[in-house]
């Protein structure tokens, strides 16, 4: 009998993988900071070896890219530390794990599509914390390291938001169009991790909705599926000088996927359009 815990139940991913493990009657638990604090490798190896998962989804994380590069040692505490002592709770139950990585693990040169083999080289301090989060995700043999990228979802404050709020009192929006990726909406995504954590396919994969976009042809669809007029103006980065650096190149090659026989993400336009229907009927548009 499967039993499930998720961690970062507070987030936009982590919500959604409990709402989707319901909707599967999987049993299962979400858990947040008020829970038990993961930097604390005491009280985690407590609260999992008490709760006895036969999976942990891990989808707790420092997150604020422009945040880490100011607060380095506890965007790794989270991302790193926490992340070993979740791994090694797991080790100890010998239950699996997925942990939720970031395709800032690249360092975005070349225009050609990341594979999961190969090397990564962050560019960042977030990407350095995902990219050492793998490596003490791995101390249990039976993980799953999952890479995505531009994430959004119901449950927070994301890129589509912002561009809603925007074009509700702007004209006109200057975008970047030189960073190239996929956005990957979170109830697709933890669709994904379910039937992931159902198998024993261990291992690293890429996993994003379908297609790639620049943010310009993101913030343009974003306008047109949400009806505003507002026009948006295609920018290179360097019109939005940066104290961190960030990958140009975002695409990642989902292939390993197909080597599991696990479904990939529908097309990123097809999950925008379902995405503004649930910001609508959750009264968020």
């Amino acid at each position: 009998m499967e039993k499930i815990l998720v961690t970062g139940v507070a987030g936009q991913l982590g919500k959604d993988v409990v709402d989707e493990l319901n909707s599967r009657a999987i049993p299962c638990k979400g858990v947040d900071v008020g829970d038990f604090d993961l930097t604390d490798k005491a009280q985690t190896d407590r609260y999992i070896r008490t709760f006895q998962p036969t999976a942990v989804i891990h989808c707790a994380a420092y997150t604020n890219v422009n945040a880490a590069e100011e607060n380095e040692d506890i965007c790794r505490k989270v991302n790193v530390e926490g992340t070993a002592h979740v791994a090694e709770a797991c080790k100890y139950l010998q239950c699996k794990l997925i942990y939720i990585s970031s395709d800032y693990v690249f360092d975005g040169s070349g225009d050609t599509p990341w594979n999961v083999e190969d090397e990564i080289c962050p560019i960042n301090v977030y990407g350095s914390s995902k990219a050492d989060g793998e490596a003490a995700a791995r101390i249990n043999p039976q993980t799953f390291v999952v890479r995505t990228s531009w994430v959004y979802g119901l449950n927070g404050n994301n890129f589509v938001k912002t561009m809603i709020a925007l074009g509700k009192q702007k004209t006109e929006l200057n975008v970047v169009a030189d960073q190239i990726g996929s956005p990957t909406y979170t109830k697709d995504l933890a669709k994904l991790l379910v039937d992931m954590v159902l198998t024993t396919k261990y291992g690293t994969y890429h996993a994003t909705n379908e297609g790639f976009c620049s943010w310009a042809e993101f913030a343009a669809a974003i306008m047109k599926e949400a009806e505003l007029a507002c026009r948006i103006v295609p920018v290179g980065s360097s019109a939005y000088p940066s104290p961190v650096k960030r990958p140009l190149n975002s695409r990642l090659s989902k292939i390993s996927l197909d080597f599991a026989s696990l479904n990939r993400l529908p097309n990123w336009k097809n999950a925008l359009s379902r995405y503004i229907l649930e910001l609508r009927e959750n009264n968020q548009l």
